[in-house]
């Protein structure tokens, strides 16, 4: 089983473990040297079926993932993990279509990067994540309930009228979002931008998605908390 993400130690205190995973062996060795020289300590494979064991066996700090792999895809490798831990994950592909990103996304992915890129760029995101998972685990947030609806963070759990809702990683991080500051309104953007911390240039009507797909699950129509505000976002009502 992978350990979680929490208590993190600082940089100068140990190394952190990062898992890369591509079968393009020169591309892993060019990340590698990045990784290293910025004091990480880098682990490789380069097919599913070795990624998924070394995930589970050697635990990490982040996980470099491509999508295809040999064996196992990494899209199926990040479902099974993200049903073990809530280790961030990286993913690499070479595809730029939308639809693999909002896939990645929907099963839990931290971020995306698409192929080529510049290895200075992975190793600012790989910091970006590691920043922004220490920051989300230091607040130990208490759980919010608004009327029906019971958010808690530490579990990642959801209950409406206290029977559990499963959601996406990624629709629970729009949700946590709108409950934090009801009766806030959202861009689009800032909607996405805080629940990834991501440049979602383009995408901005994927919040739509998400919000649908919300609603749906929590049993909320447009007359329900989540309310859509005209030209400009989403927000949910404090009542």
């Amino acid at each position: 089983m992978i350990g979680s993400v929490k208590g993190l130690e600082s940089a100068h205190m140990a190394k952190r473990r990062i898992l890369v995973v591509d079968d393009d062996k020169r591309a892993v060795d060019l990340v590698r040297l990045y990784l290293e020289r910025d004091g990480y300590e880098v682990r490789a494979a380069y097919d599913g079926p070795t990624a998924l064991e070394l995930a589970r066996s050697a635990g990490g700090d982040l996980i470099v993932l491509d999508i295809m792999l040999p064996g196992i895809n990494g899209l199926d490798i990040c479902r099974l993990l993200r049903q073990e831990s809530d280790i961030p994950i990286i993913m690499l592909t070479a595809k730029s279509f939308e639809e693999d990103r909002l896939l990645g996304f929907d099963l839990g992915a931290d971020d995306y990067l698409t192929k080529p890129f510049s290895p200075r760029e992975l190793l600012a995101r790989i910091r970006s994540v590691l920043r922004r998972v220490e920051a989300r685990e230091d607040k130990a947030e208490e759980p919010v309930t608004l009327g029906s609806l019971n958010v808690d963070f530490r579990r990642h759990e959801v209950r409406i009228n206290g029977r559990p809702v499963a959601l996406t990683p990624a629709e629970f991080r729009i949700l946590g979002v709108l409950v934090r500051e009801p009766g806030r309104v959202f861009s689009r953007l800032q909607l996405l931008d805080r629940a990834f911390g991501l440049d979602f240039d383009g995408l901005e009507r994927n919040a739509d998605i998400h919000i649908m797909h919300l609603r749906r699950k929590l049993g909320f129509g447009r007359d329900g908390p989540i309310k859509a505000i005209p030209g400009t976002g989403y927000k949910l009502e404090e009542a």
